[in-house]
């Protein structure tokens, strides 16, 4: 893995070359084995938190992690494309706009001691806005190259603060075309609610029952690339204790594993029947 500039990135972009890099600020990870038409995306993966914040912080590490996507990045890691968040939300949200990036309160608790000052907030603004140029200069690319472009947009979420029963997946479609691209979300939705899942875990999946698909990363691509499909696709939380902090690598092996057949084949699906 190389570290590159943003300008670096964007310039192997346009000449549409194989890379796999870091940022050169650590913030975001971006992978390109091939110019395909799909790519996978995990801005919520990250748990980096800068050293001159946590002295301010009070949310503890753990409390930190709870709200973040942990192994998101892990279940798309095999396929050509993936771009991944290296930071924390808790410093800044990539899937919020940039006015309401930073938070000053998350889950119904106050955030930072002292208000931050300016320059540290004007230090995650700027990684939230270099990924954002190479998230248009990537889709920009794909649409030139293949008229017609899908991301699998992955999160995670915490089961055990609802009341109710939750779906293992839930897509979020509030905010796409559903008129032109409904039935590759139907599609989607059945292709995940064949995943054979350890402990005989039924892989129920539904359409926004928990979330409706508001994330900034979905709306930024869809109000600028009209033949972009984003898929918001959220995994209940069963492939970790999200109490006691505790991954269950048998569970995001078998994700990561079956993604790999069915993410390209829906992909291929989806090119097939918008592609002119």
């Amino acid at each position: 893995m190389q570290r590159l500039s943003i300008d670096e990135m964007l310039q192997k972009i346009q000449n549409e070359e194989a890379f796999e890099a870091v940022s050169n600020d650590y913030s975001f990870t971006l992978k390109i084995e091939e110019y395909v038409h799909y790519v996978c995306g995990a801005v919520h993966d990250g748990h980096q938190f800068r050293r001159e914040l946590w002295d301010n912080c009070l949310h503890t590490e753990y409390d930190r992690w709870f709200e973040e996507d942990p192994c998101t990045k892990e279940f798309v890691k095999s396929h050509p494309i993936v771009i991944a968040g290296c930071d924390s939300r808790f410093e800044y949200d990539l899937n919020r706009d940039p006015e309401n990036a930073i938070y000053e309160d998350a889950w119904g608790k106050k955030l930072w001691m002292h208000p931050l000052p300016k320059d540290q907030h004007e230090k995650s603004l700027q990684k939230h806005h270099g990924f954002y140029k190479v998230v248009a200069a990537l889709i920009q690319k794909l649409e030139a190259l293949h008229g017609v472009v899908v991301v699998y947009d992955m999160h995670s979420y915490n089961w055990k603060r609802w009341d109710r029963d939750v779906p293992v997946i839930n897509l979020g479609t509030l905010n796409i075309d559903n008129n032109r691209f409904g039935s590759e979300v139907e599609t989607w939705r059945h292709s995940l609610s064949t995943l054979q899942l350890p402990y005989a875990i039924e892989a129920t999946s539904k359409v926004n029952d928990t979330f409706q698909g508001n994330g900034y990363f979905l709306k930024f691509i869809t109000k600028n690339f009209t033949n972009t499909l984003v898929l918001a696709t959220e995994f209940k939380k069963i492939y970790c204790d999200e109490i006691h902090q505790v991954i269950f690598p048998e569970i995001v092996s078998a994700i990561e594993e079956q993604l790999r057949e069915l993410l390209p084949r829906h992909a291929q699906a989806f090119y097939l029947a918008h592609h002119k």
